[in-house]
């Protein structure tokens, strides 16, 4: 096992999951704004928000309150449904409770979610599922450092697997639509990144877990 270069692989992947589960936990505020704006390969992955004239027309205060936070409440509180279950279940209704099967996995990995800080209703908010999975990259992380061969190996598999149960089962769909409904250029990017991202990841997950694992 190439552990530097799993290594270098999964710093790339655990930021990518830290930005795209920030961006769709909770509205962004001055300070997180103005680390994207000056992070340039940050913006590289936001073309349509880097080239946005009303950047430089007004403030970040004013882009934050009068755009970018409006648009989040429309995407993620008000007009769309941002929870797995609401997708999956026959009856469509968000599963908060303990029968939801995100929250079973999250507790025997010791996973716990604040429903109260970022303002949502269950666990498998697709912020949260993605936050999951940016939790799982440090555990990944940390064995690496350990090299630790069979528990990076468990790590990708829960990864693996818990994309292909939950996530990739209704994120799509709950993309395009975001794509569709952003009416800022930041969530439309955000869309676009995550879609590209999550469906690139399962598949380097699989192919390097059939190179390194078996």
């Amino acid at each position: 096992m190439d552990f530097e270069k799993l290594q270098q692989e999964n710093m790339s992947r655990t930021n990518l999951y830290a930005l795209i589960s920030r961006l769709m936990l909770i509205e962004v505020d001055k300070e997180f704004l103005k680390m994207i704006e000056g992070d340039e390969s940050i913006m590289e992955l936001l073309p349509n928000y880097r080239d946005w004239s009303k950047r430089n027309e007004h403030s970040r205060e004013i882009i934050i309150k009068q755009y970018l936070n409006v648009d989040y409440t429309s995407l993620f509180l008000m007009h769309m449904v941002p929870y797995e279950s609401f997708y999956t279940r026959e009856d469509q209704m968000v599963e908060s409770g303990g029968d939801n099967p995100v929250i079973d996995l999250y507790n025997s990995l010791d996973f716990r979610v604040d429903l109260g800080k970022a303002r949502i209703v269950s666990a498998d908010h697709i912020g949260v599922e993605l936050e999951f999975i940016y939790m799982l990259c440090n555990a990944i992380d940390k064995a690496i450092e350990a090299k630790d061969s069979q528990g990076v190996c468990e790590l990708l598999n829960v990864q693996r697997g818990f994309m292909r149960d939950h996530l990739l089962q209704w994120a799509p769909m709950f993309l395009i639509n975001m794509r569709r409904e952003s009416r800022t250029p930041l969530y439309h990017d955000t869309s676009e990144l995550a879609m590209e991202f999550i469906l690139s990841d399962y598949e380097y997950l699989t192919q390097t877990i059939e190179e390194v694992c078996n």
